[in-house]
């Protein structure tokens, strides 16, 4: 190693910006949950565990958002008939 770097152009801050799209927070979440997504990261071969549970979240969101199809229509009204009687 040179003992003497110039760092004199040098700028601060992440080479890769980050994308616009995302937001940064701090979320506490259960340990197995995290041990989980990690372990699924670790078997596919690589990857990113925070990456798989935003994929996880967005395919519930999108499940929960689509229209009701019939299947599902009865089965709520026969478990609110049942909770009626």
């Amino acid at each position: 190693m040179r003992k003497e770097y110039d760092f004199s152009k040098g700028k601060r801050g992440p080479v890769i910006q980050p994308d616009p799209n995302k937001v940064r927070i701090t979320i506490r979440l259960d340990a197995d949950i995290v041990d989980y997504f990690k372990e699924q990261v670790h078997r596919a071969g690589g990857g990113n565990y925070q990456t798989s549970i935003n994929r996880v979240l967005r395919e519930y969101l999108d499940k929960k958002q689509a229209p009701l199809n019939e299947e599902t229509l009865r089965r709520v009204i026969r478990e609110e008939l049942r909770a009626t009687h």
